[in-house]
């Protein structure tokens, strides 16, 4: 594996370079300063809110590119590159899909916060690890920030209980189950293949000098576009299937082991 050539690194967070801890190794942090040394550029895409990449990214924010939302936002420092909203009529049909399926809770993700109902506040703990930025509201419907994705949570399991009842929208809207608690729905055009695709096209980049790591579904799209496409050993079984190559897990420094390589 020839990695000579290599202009960008592409990384998802959780299940990724965030461990189970969700915490970032220190020797990610080196191994950046290394990367930049040698040109080579980085960007965080995650289906987590800009707020919470950022915050996760603190040290090296100002350096990098950001794919949130799954790939319905993306910008450098607080310039936005790329914004994909979802279209507003939907907002209420699927407010109103996803209040019939039991045990799912809806965060509506805006440009600039999340929100989400006081229902949801029994998982304040887990929905705080992903949004940095928030507000509670008796209504949603009240919302004024321009809407980029809806997430919906299930204590249980949302392949099994959330995407069933969903997938029949995928006609309007893209449906990806994002983690083991997590569907996250985006307009259709919103997803981190499309969205990194037009940063290196803008970049002046080529799909074969850019370096993607991913474990979950809301990552096929970025690790088909690329031929360097690393699945974690904790990845998903559809994602395994998709990558060209395997890294170990998250939680054996899978991303930073490749990028040891790339230095």
């Amino acid at each position: 594996m020839n990695l000579s050539k290599i202009k960008m690194v592409v990384t998802d967070m959780d299940g990724t370079l965030l461990n189970s801890n969700h915490e970032v190794s220190n020797r990610f942090f080196e191994l950046f300063e290394k990367l930049n040394q040698k040109g080579i550029l980085f960007a965080a895409a995650s289906g987590r809110q800009y707020h919470s990449i950022v915050e996760k990214l603190n040290p090296i924010k100002d350096e990098i590119y950001v794919i949130a939302e799954n790939g319905a936002l993306v910008k450098k420092q607080e310039e936005e590159l790329l914004v994909v909203p979802l279209q507003s009529d939907l907002k209420t049909k699927l407010l109103q899909t996803i209040d019939q399926i039991e045990g799912a809770h809806a965060m509506l993700c805006g440009k600039y916060s999340a929100y989400f109902d006081g229902r949801s506040s029994l998982f304040f703990n887990e929905i705080k690890e992903y949004y940095e930025k928030f507000e509670v509201l008796e209504d949603l419907e009240s919302v004024t920030d321009e809407i980029i994705k809806i997430a919906v949570y299930h204590k249980l399991s949302a392949e099994e209980y959330i995407y069933p009842e969903l997938r029949p929208l995928e006609d309007q809207v893209k449906v990806k189950v994002s983690g083991a608690h997590w569907v996250d729905l985006n307009d259709r055009m919103a997803n981190k293949g499309n969205a990194l695709e037009q940063l290196i096209d803008n970049l002046g980049i080529k799909s074969e000098e850019v370096l993607v790591f991913g474990d979950y579904n809301n990552d096929l799209e970025m690790l088909q576009l690329v031929e360097y496409s690393f699945s974690m050993a904790n990845a998903h079984p559809n994602v395994q299937k998709i990558a060209n190559y395997q890294t170990a897990s998250n939680d054996e420094f899978g991303v930073e082991r490749i990028l040891e390589n790339l230095v």
